[in-house]
């Protein structure tokens, strides 16, 4: 449940694909972008083709794969960035690349990727790298996701169980060994708070690259569960009495040569300099309007808003607060020079998370936003007591509405990008509440 932070340098950058096929013995390359929900899209390219795509962009129809488009639209191009390059340690002979999408000739400003890549720019503008390590939670299910893929993973207390975590360790050993040998520095693997969850981790890094490492570790893990029999999901809430799956996210910033903290202060009662409460700042100021983005399905507000689990806490927020050393608030800052946003989970498109860490953030930097007053009660017992903390939504159709209605926000994160966001998932609310349950003829029947 925890991020360690070290020095790491950064990885040198290769240019020319197919020189690094070559190199590798390259035999395709999955070509992806993610859309505005956060499913991943893609194409197999022959290596003999990466020349002319890395020049020109595989070619997709953005209607079809997760735009707010229209079949009319121009062909989408996917432009790889070779800096992404990512093997897979299970089909060595292919290669993963993280794309930015363009039409027409200009940037789609509703793509995620590019979203982020807008607001490093601006963070450059202001002299600061913001980097981030991310927590990735999830279970281990059965293949249609209905049970516990353990069966022997009953205890009422489960997290950092030894046993559990050694079942899977064919799982958990085969992913930690693929980051070892791409260079991201794992550190730790654990068994959760549920039973059947897991977290691992690797070491923080410029958004941009934490983004791009999240996006293939979800695809990678969830590529092995299945040639294991399994399925992992990342679903915020897929058992009612177990704790939900969080992305905790670590956020700090460095001058522009990444190696001076910004945010630490030795002289700190806090823990973070001007400038990181400040950047402190513009997350609580925007935290209700970025919900709906890092908590984006109707599923998450059963994880932020849930009553306590069988092992006795949610470990999730419901409120607008921040602290020390206190994992019962929606911020912590657990150690100087940095502090963790506890409210992601995950369906949390990885490049909107961090697109809306940073659009908050730098709105604090910029406008030298107050955090408010520190909070260190035990938010699960005593939460009741503080009256004017700003709760977290209720359910997605709130947390939209947030969204839509903050047109300060809108702006940062850009307008066309919330506009397609907000439409989308709008459709996906009406398809829910449209659904006939049978808790609703159990209640309603005889009335």
């Amino acid at each position: 449940m925890g991020t360690i932070f070290t020095a790491r340098q950064d990885a040198s950058t290769q240019t020319n694909l197919e020189a690094y096929a070559k190199a590798k013995n390259i035999k395709y390359f999955m070509v992806t972008y993610t859309d505005v929900i956060g499913y991943q899209r893609a194409k197999l390219v022959p290596t003999r083709a990466i020349a002319d795509v890395q020049k020109g962009g595989a070619g997709f129809a953005g209607f079809a794969g997760g735009m707010d488009m229209t079949p009319a639209n121009s062909d989408m191009l996917a432009i790889p960035d070779p800096d992404s390059v990512t093997p897979l340690s299970w089909k060595p002979e292919v290669a993963w690349l993280a794309s930015d999408c363009v039409m027409d000739g200009k940037s789609v400003e509703q793509a995620p990727r590019n979203t982020l890549k807008r607001l490093v720019e601006e963070a450059a503008s202001l002299g600061i790298r913001v980097k981030t390590g991310v927590e990735p939670e999830f279970f281990l299910t059965t293949a249609d996701g209905k049970m516990v893929a353990d069966e022997h993973d009953r205890l009422a207390k489960p997290c950092y169980d030894q046993q559990a975590l050694m079942r899977r360790f064919d799982i958990i050993a085969e992913a930690s060994e693929a980051m070892i040998d791409l260079g991201w520095e794992p550190y730790q693997n654990d068994h959760e708070d549920a039973n059947g969850q897991f977290e691992m981790n690797w070491i923080y890094d410029d958004v941009l690259v934490t983004a791009d490492r999240y996006s293939f570790f979800k695809f990678m893990i969830k590529t092995i569960a299945e040639r294991h029999g399994l399925r992992a999901t990342f679903m915020p809430k897929p058992f009612p009495g177990l704790t939900g799956n969080g992305c905790h996210a670590h956020i700090s910033a460095w001058d522009l040569t990444g190696t001076k903290n910004v945010f630490a202060d030795d002289n700190s009662s806090n823990g973070l300099s001007e400038q990181g409460m400040h950047f402190l700042g513009g997350i609580m100021k925007y935290a209700p309007a970025m919900t709906a983005i890092i908590c984006p399905t109707v599923n998450s507000y059963k994880r932020i808003n849930a009553p306590r689990t069988s092992s006795g806490a949610t470990w999730a927020p419901n409120a607008v607060t921040w602290t020390g050393n206190n994992r019962s608030h929606m911020v912590r800052v657990p150690g100087p020079g940095r502090f963790e946003l506890r409210l992601p989970d995950g369906a949390a498109n990885p490049y909107l998370m961090q697109a809306v860490i940073l659009a908050a953030g730098l709105a604090g930097l910029r406008d030298k936003l107050d955090p408010g007053p520190r909070s260190d009660i035990n938010m699960y017992e005593d939460g009741h007591t503080i009256k004017d903390a700003p709760r977290l939504p209720l359910n997605l159709l709130d947390a939209l509405r947030l969204l839509d209605g903050s047109e300060e926000f809108k702006q940062m994160l850009g307008p066309e990008l919330v506009d397609a966001f907000v439409k989308m998932k709008m459709k996906e609310w009406n398809s829910y509440v449209s659904h006939f349950t049978e808790w609703e003829r159990e209640n309603a029947l005889d009335i």
